[in-house]
């Protein structure tokens, strides 16, 4: 079937012109299957919603920036780390994004805090939610070339928009008294109104020496962990299981003693991590 013109003129005034793409199958379809009309209207107009959905989708993966795809499908539970395995499930199920909370997680390098971090911003995506991933160094970087180009509040606005934001590698270096101030500000401000996740190599306790002025870090991180979810993550390096030429062969992590640690089911046994506040 051939579309004639009037009826492509039609559909671009709509702004419905995606429908051409699959308009003669669907009508050739509808001819052998006999399907009333209202059923072949709904089929069509169904087609278009799909593809605007897949085209926001992919609009708002795009405005993240995840440095990479990483999603709960590809993520893998047989890795030798330890968590609290039931809390992540949860998280993925995004309450807490509806309830304005926090999530912390925390761990020594490459045991996957950055690959839960963005599978559960893919997720928020999925579910139509802004969202805008950046390394807590790129994120300062930021905030300090805004200020030189007078556009800082700009540059908040922005930071201060999506309804997930995730600040990766929290903690790496110490905060000079501007930094502080950007972190104390963007904790402050999004607190409640909107979820933020971090990522980090250290425990939350030791986040305060880090910035140039313990009252802002005590009144910043007394809000963020009272409505945060913190998950410790422990166990081997999962990026060095990744990595070209490494056995792919699973080991559960030890107890130090060399015995595995085991909850009775021949699973590891995740960490008792107690929800904050």
């Amino acid at each position: 079937m051939e579309v004639n013109q009037s009826l492509k003129a039609v559909l671009k005034r709509l702004k419905l012109s995606g429908i051409l793409a699959t308009l003669p199958d669907r009508t050739a379809y509808a001819r052998k299957s006999k399907l009333a009309l209202h059923d072949y209207l709904e089929l069509v107009l169904q087609d278009e919603i799909d593809r605007r959905e897949h085209k926001n989708l992919e609009t708002r993966l795009s405005r993240a920036c995840f440095e990479q795809e990483q999603t709960l499908e590809s993520f893998d539970w047989d890795a030798p780390i330890t968590f609290d395995r039931d809390r992540v499930r949860d998280l993925f199920g995004l309450g807490f994004l509806e309830r304005k909370e926090d999530v912390l997680l925390l761990g020594p390098v490459g045991v996957g805090k950055t690959f839960i971090a963005s599978a559960l911003g893919h997720g928020a995506c999925r579910a139509g939610k802004r969202v805008r991933f950046l390394r807590a160094d790129v994120l300062l970087r930021q905030l300090n070339q805004a200020r030189a180009d007078y556009t800082v509040d700009k540059c908040m606005r922005a930071l201060l928009a999506p309804e997930l934001l995730i600040v990766d590698d929290f903690g790496l270096r110490r905060l000079d008294a501007r930094a502080s101030s950007d972190i104390y500000e963007l904790i402050i401000e999004r607190h409640r109104r909107s979820s933020t996740i971090f990522t980090s190599n250290r425990d939350v306790a030791e986040w305060i020496p880090l910035f140039d002025d313990p009252i802002l870090a005590q009144s910043a991180l007394d809000r963020l962990a009272h409505n945060a979810h913190q998950v410790v993550i422990e166990g081997e390096s999962y990026r060095k299981r990744l990595a070209p030429g490494q056995s792919r062969l699973k080991r559960r992590p030890s107890n130090g003693s060399g015995d595995t640690i085991s909850d009775g089911t021949g699973a590891a046994r995740p960490p008792k991590s107690a929800p904050a506040g």
